[in-house]
């Protein structure tokens, strides 16, 4: 089936043509979530197409193609969460904890999340276009790193909705954190949760290794530190 290429300022498929060209089949864009905030997963998203044109979101005003979702609206981004599934041949999520962050570092659990959403896979994808330009799958995978492919790939522009939905949904119904705001800030630091964290403290949904800490002093004790000498793995408690 014949890519389509994208309008301007919208995903298309140049990327997986070139990558079609040297050879691959099975081509999964992936993208993730969570990586700067203070609580809650770092979700990825492992998105395969089959090549036919993306959908696209009739609105009064024109239609709304497939981006980046940072780009979307809330309800844009809900939108095509509800029609990507049906028309991507697969896709699959992969999750790793705030503490499976403490502990292995936010590029530990990049690679994990990301392992295990590829995992999830139903085949296994010949090449991996991962958005940005540092490859934290490394081997045996094949990776072809590109920064702001998730406003150029149809592949990895679906990962990226399908992940920031995914996780915005999880967050909001985690249970006994509405003081923190979850449902607006996704974990990520803004005035309502800040001032949650320094009444309440962090909760188990927290990434205790990360800065922010060190700014509350009633909690600071609970920060948790990376041993410089043993390695990004491991922590001890100071």
């Amino acid at each position: 089936m014949a890519a389509v290429p994208g309008p301007a300022g919208h995903a298309g498929y140049e990327l997986e043509d070139r990558l079609r060209a040297a050879g691959a089949v099975r081509i999964a864009g992936v993208d993730e979530v969570g990586r700067g905030a203070w609580a809650g997963p770092v979700t990825v998203c492992a998105a395969v197409t089959d090549f036919s044109p993306p959908p696209e979101l009739e609105r009064r005003r024109g239609p709304v193609r497939l981006t980046d979702s940072k780009l979307l609206s809330a309800a844009h981004r809900e939108a095509f969460a509800e029609v990507l599934p049906d028309w991507l041949s697969s896709h699959a999520l992969g999750e790793a904890s705030a503490a499976e962050i403490d502990e292995l570092g936010m590029t530990g659990a990049l690679r994990l999340a990301a392992v295990r959403a590829l995992k999830a896979l139903p085949e296994p994808p010949d090449v991996i276009i991962l958005d940005g330009k540092h490859d934290f799958l490394g081997s045996p995978w094949r990776v072809r790193t590109e920064i702001k492919a998730d406003r150029t790939s149809v592949s990895v522009a679906a990962a990226s909705v399908l992940a920031k939905v995914h996780r915005d949904r999880l967050m909001a119904d985690l249970t006994g954190c509405d003081e923190y705001g979850f449902a607006e800030c996704a974990g990520y630091p803004s005035p309502r949760h800040q001032a949650a964290l320094e009444r309440l403290g962090p909760t188990e949904h927290h990434r205790l290794s990360w800065s922010y800490l060190d700014d509350l002093p009633r909690w600071r004790h609970l920060r948790r530190h990376r041993d410089p000498l043993a390695g990004e793995g491991q922590l001890s408690l100071l």
